[in-house]
Order: C-alpha cells, then structure tokens, then sequence
C-alpha cells in the first residue's frame, strides 16, 4: 500500500504545473523555456521568457525577449508579439535579435490586417514598417520576404478601392465608383480587379448610354474567355 502511495505521489509531481520561482536559476528558466518551446507547448514557456525578460540584468534577457515575442506569434497573438518585438527593438536596439524584430512587425501588421470590408491600417503600417526596415538593414537576408510582403500589401489595398468602387456602384454613386476603377484599370495588370473594374465601368458607361464599343472590344481582347465577357455581349445587346 505504501509503495501505491509512492507511486501516485510520483505521479502527481510529474504531472503538476512547473512554474518559474524566486530559487530557481536564470539557466534553468531558459532550459525549461526552450523545452516547452520546442515541444510547441508555447503558453507553458511564456512565464519562463517573462520572468527572465523581467529581470533585465540576465545574459538570457534579450534572447528571452525575442523568443517571448516569438510564443505570441506561434500562437497567433498578433498584437502581443508585436508589443515584445517593439520591446527588443526599445531595449536592445544593437542586439543581434533586432533586425529579425523589426521584419517580424511588419509580419505581424500584415496578419492584423482585416479584409477589404474594413479599414486597412495595419495593412498602410506594415508596409511602413518594411520600407523602414529597407533603410536600417539593406543587405538583410529578409529583405526578399519584407519585398513579398510589401507586394501583398499592395494588392490588398488595391482590393479596398476595388471594394469602395463596387460599393458607390451598388449606391447608384457611378461618378465615384469610377474614381476607384480608373485608378485601378490604370495600373495595366491583368488580374481579376483589372478585369472586374473594367467590366463594372462598361456597365456603368452604358447605363449611361454612352458609347462602349472601344471599351467593350478591349474587354473582349484581353478577357474574351471570362463569363464577364459573355455577360457584356449578352447586356449590350
């Protein structure tokens, strides 16, 4: 019976909670961080980088510091992995971790960002964030993801004058939803908010009862097997 207790005894240390205490040192912190870390466990590492980020005097702090952000960002947790990031780059801004920082916040603007429903400020701050990041690190081994980035950033903002333009269009506001796909039809490319922006603009100059027929013919050049184009002959006639 004794050795049954024992044996539950055992049991329930190994299954009990390790949390960080006063006794305990800054080596052994990190060790179980890592482990946690590396077993993806990230919620079990926070209080350990914490702890270590807290004590500011430890050789562990800035590595702690970066790793802490990093748990917030495996997990997701966007805006606290930015504040940790911002917190490396304010305490240690000549840290080896501080160039991976500032490319992570921008990463993590990036991933606030909400679609083109919604205001895109997070969008606007990443990439104000990269071409920062461009000017303090240009040999960076980032640099080519920080450029990805910037493109994605781009096109999603073009996908918010797109969405403003199909707006004004549902409101019957022709003028202004022309404003948005001009400015995108100007751009030249040939993707699905080119092909849409100029398929909304014939609607709209024909409901005008202007003449489409250049338009239309582009259209039909450059999209001629899209249901869209379908969808222009079918109106026009």
């Amino acid at each position: 019976m004794y050795k049954y207790l024992m044996f539950l005894g055992l049991i329930v240390l190994g299954c009990a909670e390790i949390k960080p205490s006063a006794n305990m040192t800054a080596d052994r912190k990190m060790q179980i961080a890592d482990d946690f870390f590396q077993k993806e466990k990230y919620h079990k590492a926070v209080p350990f980088y914490s702890d270590l980020v807290f004590e500011r005097n430890s050789i562990f702090t800035a590595e702690a510091q970066i790793k802490l952000a990093n748990c917030y960002f495996s997990q997701n947790k966007f805006m606290e992995a930015r504040f940790e990031y911002d917190e490396l780059m304010r305490l240690f801004p000549d840290s080896e971790y501080a160039e991976y920082a500032q490319f992570q916040v921008g990463v993590c603007y990036f991933n606030e960002a909400q679609t083109a429903q919604y205001t895109q400020e997070e969008t606007k701050m990443s990439i104000a964030i990269f071409d920062s990041f461009f000017e303090k690190f240009a040999y960076s081994e980032y640099t080519k993801d920080a450029i990805d980035y910037i493109r994605k950033c781009q096109y999603r903002l073009l996908k918010k004058k797109y969405h403003n333009g199909y707006i004004y269009f549902k409101l019957f506001d022709y003028s202004s939803a022309l404003m948005y796909f001009d400015e995108i039809i100007e751009l030249g490319n040939n993707d699905n908010l080119d092909k849409m922006s100029r398929y909304y603009k014939i609607l709209i100059s024909h409901k005008r009862e202007e003449d489409v027929t250049q338009m239309t013919n582009s259209f039909l050049g450059k999209y001629p097997k899209s249901k869209e184009a379908g969808k222009i002959i079918k109106n026009i006639k």
